[in-house]
């Protein structure tokens, strides 16, 4: 199950304000916080950030929200972004490229995510296959891309470090978007 948490809310409430802009640190923080509240008492496994009605991320808020909710355990398990624009994007992708961090992104009009952020070659070929074609195992992946079985090992192992696959059994499946 998704919880789906839109940012424009959670903005509003957390600044009491009625702009749209994820600017300064105190107010990523301010949102964050929240964010991480309604996830303590959540039971999903995947929350989807919904960025659509926010104007402007700046770099201090794509790091207080983002990437300290990626690095804090107690957020849901598996965290995917939806309704970024491309200035949302970049500012994310910066900042969790520096902390060699990654997250999933739905494309505006897209069901099939895409990763920002920082991970091997091989771990994000094998996460856009993964979520083109579905759930595989090690010897699937390594059929499918034309590598050997330890080199999708490692892959999915990077993969699952990350939170960027749900592995279940010997399986590894794709993020939830929907």
């Amino acid at each position: 199950m998704i919880q789906r948490i839109k940012m424009g809310r959670v903005l509003q409430e957390a600044v009491a304000a009625p702009y749209r802009n994820l600017v300064t640190r105190p107010t990523g923080a301010a949102v964050r916080i929240r964010i991480e509240a309604a996830l303590a008492v959540s039971n999903c496994l995947t929350a989807l950030l919904d960025f659509s009605e926010i104007e402007l991320v700046d770099l201090s808020c794509a790091d207080e929200v983002v990437a300290k909710l990626l690095l804090t355990p107690q957020t849901a398990y598996f965290l995917v972004l939806q309704g970024l624009r491309e200035d949302h994007h970049e500012a994310i992708e910066h900042v969790l490229t520096h902390h060699r961090l990654a997250i999933a992104a739905v494309p505006p009009g897209c069901m099939v995510p895409r990763l920002l952020g920082w991970v091997q070659d091989d771990a994000r070929e094998a996460f856009t296959h993964i979520s083109e074609t579905g759930p595989l195992d090690v010897s699937g992946l390594a059929r499918a891309l034309g590598w050997t079985a330890s080199r999708s090992r490692e892959a999915l192992g990077d993969l699952t470090l990350h939170r960027l696959v749900r592995p279940m059994g010997e399986l590894y499946y794709p993020l939830q978007t929907a």
